[in-house]
């Protein structure tokens, strides 16, 4: 994916992969495997260093409408 306003902080690529997970958080939720905090990652094509965002649905909008608006 090619984005004009990504630059990679390591090495001035311009292209970046996204991809998301999801993890457990706090006692209750390891215990009734609830899979409750969302991180969104944005990996550099070229030297593969990648930042990681926790947030909603709606802040992570928030990020890549950053990148692609």
């Amino acid at each position: 994916m090619n984005k004009s306003k990504y630059i990679c902080p390591k090495c001035g690529n311009m292209t970046y992969e996204t991809d998301e997970f999801r993890t457990t958080g706090g006692a209750f939720a390891k215990i009734f495997d609830v899979q409750n905090k969302k991180f969104t990652t944005i990996t550099c094509t070229r030297c593969k260093y990648t930042e990681l965002y926790k947030g909603s649905t709606s802040q992570l909008g928030n990020i890549f409408d950053f990148f692609t608006g």
